[in-house]
């Protein structure tokens, strides 16, 4: 019994995916997982809840205005920790504890460095790429100083994603969910005591997600630190090995990009949504929050297909890993089926959370009932692509979203919205781009030859 397997058999949290019961072992991980991303946007919900109810609907617009352009910001940083993923995955499901631990040192010191620069820039680029939005100039001054408060925490956010990231591609999803409730729960209690206690607004706001980001991202350095495991984090082996970053780099940057070009594509989609005022901004922002409990989670799914399939692709098995990405889809389907049926039914009640002017729920039950019907679709279109991730065919993935839920999508606005400028026409481009986008990743999933057993 070699090293990595002893240490493995002392490690209970995480988990080899090349052996076992298919169905229990991606529920197992995508249980914690999903849970996870419904807190992390439980807590930026939180965020506009206290806002647009202690503040007001400037600040609600200001605050739901704002995550296009972080998503488009922070996106390629975050596709880093995604290439990481895969290549810790592969290593993990082949034994190779060498590789692994040069995967896990020089990751995490891109992470630090990529939250550096990330912070610098986020702040002083706010107020001109809020311009570009065409953000209105009654919201400006809070959406400038939300976004600058919000980019100073920009090393606790990558290195979480990235820690997190390392667990998750091993298996262990239960710790980054416990992390996230704890950071949770910090920023809820922190938002009440910044906004309505200290009356601090979007400020107050901001102040108690970076304290909750911190705290998530000390406790997930923490667990790496103790762990026994092979993948443990030493901090004198911190640094960057020069090969193992181009593999990293060369798998994250298609992430980074597909995830940043898509954001790009909100970003202009948010633009239009601006131009017919705050009202509608609020409304679409408030549903916006919502919408983020259906689309998180979608992206847990498709990490668990990544994760299995990465782990399956480096054991070479890959009927196995087939097999992985048919049962995920199945449950991503059943996740879907439940919560649109509850947004559906219940969706106004939600939104009153938000905001009670009957114009912003009215613009916020139009972006409900538009989309709602149609979430299977990008959740199949996720699942595939992450699957695609975890054989390494990051560039695949990145073409089939990036041509459909961006380039597709800005044409439909762009050309669509001038003949018929009204919201709903600027909202459609999200179920047809989820349309082709699925079509796309079942052709290359039927015809693609992703899953070549490797040399």
């Amino acid at each position: 019994m070699n090293l990595l397997q002893k240490k493995e058999k002392k490690s209970k949290k995480n988990m080899m995916m090349t052996e076992g019961n298919i169905w229990i072992q991606i529920l197992t991980f995508s249980v914690p997982l999903l849970i996870g991303n419904l807190f992390q946007q439980l807590y930026n919900t939180v965020d506009s809840i206290v806002v647009g109810n202690f503040v007001g609907k400037e600040a609600l617009a200001a605050v739901g205005s704002s995550s296009s352009l972080i998503n488009l910001i922070i996106g390629m940083f975050t596709g880093i920790a995604t290439g990481a993923g895969v290549l810790i995955a592969q290593y993990y499901g082949a034994k190779d504890e060498e590789k692994l631990q040069w995967a896990v040192h020089t990751a995490t010191t891109l992470s630090l460095i990529g939250g550096v620069i990330l912070t610098i820039a986020g702040f002083f680029l706010a107020s001109i790429l809020l311009k570009w939005m065409g953000t209105p100039e009654e919201v400006m001054p809070n959406s400038t100083e939300y976004l600058r408060i919000y980019f100073l925490g920009s090393v606790f956010n990558l290195l979480y994603n990235m820690e997190a990231g390392i667990l998750r591609a091993v298996g262990d999803s239960r710790h980054p969910l416990y992390y996230l409730c704890i950071a949770s729960v910090v920023n809820t209690v922190l938002d009440f005591i910044f906004v309505v206690w200290f009356q601090m607004g979007v400020a107050g706001v901001g102040l108690a997600t970076i304290i909750a980001q911190a705290v998530s991202a000390v406790l997930v350095f923490l667990q790496l630190q103790h762990s026994d495991a092979p993948y443990r984090l030493y901090f004198k082996k911190l640094g960057v090995d020069r090969r193992m970053a181009g593999r990293i780099i060369r798998l994250g940057v298609p992430s980074g990009l597909q995830t940043s070009i898509i954001s790009l594509s909100n970003v202009v989609v948010q633009a239009n949504i601006n131009s017919f005022g705050e009202l509608v901004m609020a409304g679409c922002g408030a549903y916006g929050k919502i919408d983020g409990f259906v689309m998180l989670p979608i992206g847990s799914f498709s990490m668990a297909a990544m994760t299995f399939v990465g782990q399956n692709y480096g054991a070479n098995k890959m009927k196995r890993a087939k097999q992985g990405v048919f049962i995920t889809s199945i449950i991503s389907l059943i996740y879907i089926g439940i919560v649109s049926m509850l947004l559906f039914f219940g969706g106004k009640n939600l939104l009153q959370l938000f905001s009670q002017e009957e114009e912003v729920i009215r613009y916020g039950m139009v972006m409900l009932r538009i989309c709602t019907p149609f979430y299977a679709f990008i959740a199949i279109c996720h699942v595939t692509c992450g699957a695609f991730r975890g054989t390494g065919r990051s560039m695949v993935s990145m073409m089939i979203l990036v041509l459909n839920l961006c380039v597709f999508r800005m044409i439909w606005v762009n050309i669509m919205t001038p003949i018929y400028p009204r919201i709903e026409t600027v909202l459609a481009g999200y179920p047809i781009t989820w349309f082709t986008g699925i079509i796309c990743c079942i052709l290359y999933a039927w015809k693609g030859k992703w899953l070549e057993k490797k040399e």
